[in-house]
């Protein structure tokens, strides 16, 4: 990390530090495909865990089985924002056991899209006054947006995300070829649709402009 993206990640973690509830401190990051959620969460997550219990989660481990993913077409965006992910799992199984009068009993995961079949996870009990940080996708879109007691939101530009995306996502998808289809048709379009529809630049706590890594810059905090 540059001096200040650690800057920015020391003061980010000061604060949420800082913050004191009876329950888990329930802190979303969140922001489109590419845009280094789970860098962040997990430099966060180090960070705080030196003073804190962390748990460590993210909406990957939440997906819905692939027929439902892809019941609107492979490449649709509005299949990718409204189906892919099982959001009263997480809700149920992990926010509100977590959050005010919670029993602080949650599920780490309910599904491992890599094999299309639901996991066996157990229940794991929250330790007094830790904090969860789970990123993901789709985070403040209205459904969820009043679970989290902080959230963090990363933009990229479209185009950013696709460079970055071509290296990424190049294993799973084959070809650069392959990565700009699903990017374009399916991936950047369902972003906008969140966009629109959640509008979480404006919803989160927190946001920071990511199209440099390396020199993130504070949008609004």
């Amino acid at each position: 990390m540059s001096a200040t993206r650690a800057s920015i990640v020391a003061e980010l973690a000061d604060e949420l530090l800082g913050r004191t509830v009876p329950y888990t401190l329930r802190v979303a990051v969140d922001g489109p495909d590419a845009a280094g959620k789970t860098t962040l969460a997990d430099e966060l997550a180090a960070r705080i865990g030196t003073t804190r219990p962390v748990i460590r989660l993210s909406i990957d481990q939440f997906h819905r089985p692939a027929a439902v993913r892809r019941r609107q077409g492979v490449l649709s965006p509005a299949g990718y924002y409204h189906d892919s992910f099982d959001h009263d799992a997480v809700i149920d199984k992990v926010l509100r056991p977590l959050g005010p009068g919670g029993n602080g009993h949650y599920l780490p995961g309910t599904f491992d899209h890599r094999t299309d079949s639901a996991t066996r996870a157990a229940t794991e009990r929250a330790p007094a006054d830790a904090l969860l940080l789970f990123d993901g996708v789709f985070l403040l879109r209205p459904e969820l947006s009043a679970f989290w007691d902080v959230s963090v939101y990363l933009h990229v530009d479209p185009e950013v995300a696709l460079a970055r995306a071509r290296v990424r996502d190049l294993a799973v998808f084959g070809s650069v070829t392959e990565v700009e289809r699903r990017y374009r048709l399916r991936y950047l379009p369902g972003q906008r649709l969140y966009r629109y529809d959640a509008r979480p630049a404006e919803r989160a706590d927190v946001v920071l402009d990511m199209n440099d890594p390396l020199v993130p810059v504070v949008v609004r905090r």
